[in-house]
């Protein structure tokens, strides 16, 4: 019975979580190391605290009250939480129990200081630390006080923050229970916190001591400034010594007290250097034991140190595999900066756009990396990707250049031998001529067509077949010359006409105006349609009516509900129309396994309801137009000042050939964003009656299961008819864990997260710095959202959020302005608001938290900053 509620720290290990709770866990694998000392101890088992709960079932009640409780309601979840705290702490513990524990005691001593901790089963996990979340008591002295600070343990399961950490994480409260370790306690001179890599950088071959005098709660309460070494390859890079004024010390009978240190003392050290030293020597051993980095808790009493804590550090991003496994310095740059999706992508979607991308990816943190190293090593095709780059994301080309003013980061290599191309070089000039991008259009819609007809008779191991040679016809279209020829002629264009213009006429950015309503872009087409689908509704008061009662899970019955009201069947026709042509789209479209348009019709109706609200019929017709007369009386403006230059005719004639070139291939920008996304709504209708057969089989639970494996292994489950559920929840679980990362636009091959900054004066004090990528200044509403069904906008809003790909285009008709966390010069974002001709900036870092919903700024879209205004 004992070894049920008891059991000792050297008899556990990290294997047994559900027994002993992380932190019991993780103390008793940490025991095991060699040359590893852990204080002595012993935990009580999760088997009590389910014993204590059992004793009152009002528990149970409160516990079903709480999963109900919407997580926002934080007034009710502090009351609620705090009964349940006060029920558990009033159980008397049963006599046996309480007898284990204090035989427990016995052989530490029943009197000595004691620390009691808790340790939660969803506690230092290696997806989410839960630091600080549950109660530790020190120097409690008594088997009576050490019962009573285990009941508290118990009960702080249920602190408001603990609650309210679990809902942000998906951990259901009824999964997870309480161990409590009981330890002997240290008494240090010194203590503090080790993080193995460096927390704020991300630098895994950096370590981090924060130190200070007395016991480590000085530090983790904030009452003092810590010391502060960094440590790399045994050598001390950095250190700075604090005034550290306040200790916490033990008192004798128990308890703690803040203590004032020496004058003389306080700007001492709390470590030496060689102490310094060795104990980043013991956290590297504590690393390699759990396998990932480590924040340790430590302590240093009689010149020796005394681990009492190690948990994941689960803050850190993690590192791409390089494909040649070799040990050699990386660099790599995010893709979902540049496709405007920054949100972690599943098995499936991260597969599939490896097998279907230009250049290999690298998958970490469910976001997908390029390695630039070798690109970066020579000279000239360093020159042309920071020159692309910087044009795209400044940000991106500033943090490259940090890396790269680390001499001995990469290697220099030769430059291309003579008589080849340098990689990313331009392609050939072709001719202004829109019959090209008719031409381009065609191609693709024929691909797209024979890629439905063909997949229909494709089943089993013989679709996946099929898919890999469907993917070397959608690489095939991707690269097709033409194709890059005509993207890169309107984005040159667009740079040769800002250059130029901007020395000749000091106008900043005039090609934002100067290809407003560009024909063939059929990302803004995607917009003005859904005007065209608003004008059908708008005289029917029945179906707006219907509309904003609409629930998000309406999906499969919303538009034969619609069919039944009045105008209701021309408005299904509409929606099914729209749906026809934009159906494969949807935010993070990037991933395959997102739900798009025509799975949740329902995601479109905010939009089409903002559209009725602010719009009147003809709408779209009248803002093409609109747009296109200011272009062509931008145009007439800038050849009139033109020619009346010195040798202004030449410049005139110069500049109208460039707008024109500009005119006739910017919008096909667009096209190949959207025949991907097409050929990817064909591939997951397939899968996904692939999986269905697996279902239907037994092999899988739900068809959505296999969005958690990679395209290889789904094949693999087809063949065999075996699937590794465990693997499918590892990935559910890390999934989840990985929303709460944030991507680094530049990673290195260290871990380091290097982040870049704007290099411009000009911009007024307390201003949001960006990228300007559409002229003009507005001011207004913001409306920060993060997710598109959430849309609530009126006309004069100025929608701030972190990434717009295309599919946020419908958004666009109704705003005033666009400011994003993410995003570049050529951006589909960026591209869609020149067409509309939305003052907007980008890659404002922090955006949707700096601003607030609501809160009235001002957008310089040709400066690129964002004023909060009173």
């Amino acid at each position: 019975m004992i070894e049920q509620y008891v059991r000792d720290l050297q008899e556990v290990d990290e294997t047994q979580v559900a027994v002993v709770g992380g932190k019991g866990a993780h103390l008793g694998g940490l025991s095991r190391i060699d040359g590893i000392r852990v204080p002595a101890g012993f935990c009580v088992t999760t088997d009590a605290f389910r014993r204590i709960v059992a004793e009152v079932p009002a528990v149970d009640d409160q516990l079903d009250q709480l999963s109900r409780l919407n997580p926002d309601d934080r007034a009710t979840i502090r009351t609620l939480s705090a009964q349940i705290r006060r029920t558990i702490e009033g159980i008397t513990i049963p006599a046996d129990l309480a007898t284990a524990i204090t035989r427990a005691l016995a052989p530490l001593g029943e009197h000595a200081a004691y620390a009691v901790r808790s340790s939660a089963t969803a506690e230092d996990l290696p997806t989410a630390s839960f630091a600080g979340q549950q109660d530790t008591y020190l120097n409690v002295v008594g088997p009576s006080a050490i019962l009573q600070h285990i009941s508290r343990c118990w009960a702080s399961l249920f602190t408001e923050r603990a609650v309210t950490y679990r809902r942000q994480n998906g951990i259901d409260h009824r999964t997870v229970h309480m161990a409590v370790v009981v330890q002997q306690m240290v008494f240090p001179q010194a203590a503090g916190i080790l993080f193995t890599a460096d927390p704020v950088t991300g630098n895994r071959k950096v370590a981090t001591v924060d130190a200070g005098f007395g016991l480590g709660e000085a530090l983790v309460s904030g009452l003092v400034n810590p010391d502060v070494f960094k440590v790399r390859d045994g050598e001390i890079v950095a250190r700075t010594i604090a005034a550290k004024q306040r200790a916490v010390h033990a008192l004798p009978a128990g308890g703690t007290e803040e203590v004032t240190i020496d004058a003389q003392r306080q700007e001492q050290p709390a470590l030496t250097d060689a102490q310094v030293v060795r104990l980043v020597q013991l956290g590297r051993r504590i690393e390699a034991h759990f396998g990932r980095p480590q924040d340790i808790e430590w302590c240093l009493a009689d010149d020796g140190f005394q681990i009492v804590q190690s948990r994941p550090i689960t803050t850190l991003f993690p590192i791409p595999v390089a494909e040649t496994g070799d040990q050699e310095n990386h660099i790599y740059v995010s893709v979902g900066h540049q496709q405007m999706m920054t949100d972690p992508m599943k098995a499936l979607g991260y597969s599939m756009w490896q097998l279907t991308a230009m250049v290999a990816m690298h998958e970490a943190g469910g976001r997908l990396f390029v390695d630039v190293t070798r690109r970066l090593a020579a000279p000239a095709s360093r020159s042309v990707l920071l020159d692309v780059m910087g044009k795209g994301d400044p940000l991106v080309r500033d943090a490259l250049e940090t890396v790269l003013d680390r001499d001995d980061f990469i290697p220099s290599l030769p430059d291309t031998a003579p008589g080849r191309p340098p990689a990313g070089s331009a392609p050939a000039p072709i001719e202004t001529d829109p019959a090209i991008v008719t031409e381009l259009v065609e191609r693709s819609r024929a691909s797209v067509a024979a890629l439905e007809r063909d997949i229909r008779t494709k089943t089993g191991p013989a679709l996946f077949d099929f898919l890999l040679d469907a993917f070397k016809e959608h690489k095939r279209v991707l690269a097709d010359p033409a194709s890059m020829q005509v993207i890169m002629a309107g984005m040159e264009a667009t740079w040769w006409l800002n250059d130029k213009l901007l020395e000749w006429l000091g106008e900043k950015n005039a090609a934002d105006t100067l290809t407003l309503s560009a024909p063939d872009n059929i990302t803004s087409e995607m917009g003005l349609e859904l005007l065209a689908v608003a004008d059908v509704i708008r005289p029917y008061p029945e179906l707006v009516a219907f509309l904003q009662g609409v629930e998000h899970d309406r999906d499969e019955t919303l538009l034969d509900e619609l069919a039944k009201l009045t105008g209701g069947t021309a408005a299904r026709d509409a929606v099914e129309t729209y749906l026809d042509r934009y159906g494969m789209r949807c935010a993070g479209e990037i991933d395959i396994t997102r739900p798009r348009w025509r799975e949740r019709p329902a995601t479109l109706v905010p939009a089409i309801l903002d559209n009725v609200r602010n719009f009147g019929p003809g709408a779209a017709e009248h803002r093409f137009e609109q747009g296109r007369q200011k272009a062509q009386k931008k145009e007439q403006d800038v050849l009139s000042r033109l020619r009346a230059l010195p040798d202004g005719d030449r410049k005139a004639d110069e500049v109208k050939r460039m707008i024109d070139r500009d005119r006739t291939f910017i919008g096909y920008r667009e096209y190949p964003k959207y025949g991907i996304v097409s050929r990817y709504f064909v591939y997951k209708q397939a899968l996904l009656e692939e999986a269905e057969r697996l279902v239907q089989a037994d092999v899988l639970p739900e068809k959505e299961d296999v969005f958690h494996l990679t395209f290889q292994e789904f094949h693999d489950a087809v063949r065999s008819h075996r699937v590794d559920v465990r693997l499918i929840q590892q990935r559910k679980d890390a999934f989840r864990a990985y929303h709460a990362l944030t991507p680094p636009r530049v990673l290195t091959s260290e871990g380091e997260a290097v982040t870049g900054a704007y290099r411009r004066d000009g911009v007024p004090a307390g201003a949001l710095t960006g990228l300007p990528v559409s002229a003009g200044t507005v001011e207004g509403r913001a409306r920060v959202i993060l997710d598109m069904a959430e849309a609530d906008l009126e006309a004069g809003d100025i929608l701030v959020t972190p990434f717009t790909d295309p599919s946020w285009s419908p958004l666009f008709v109704g705003i005033a302005g666009l400011v994003t966390e993410v995003g570049g010069m050529m951006t589909h974002g960026a591209v869609i608001a020149r067409e509309y001709g939305l003052p907007t900036v980008v890659g404002v870092e922090r955006a949707t938290r700096l601003i607030r919903d609501g809160q009235r700024i001002r957008v310089h879209g040709t400066d690129g900053y964002v004023e909060l205004l009173p």
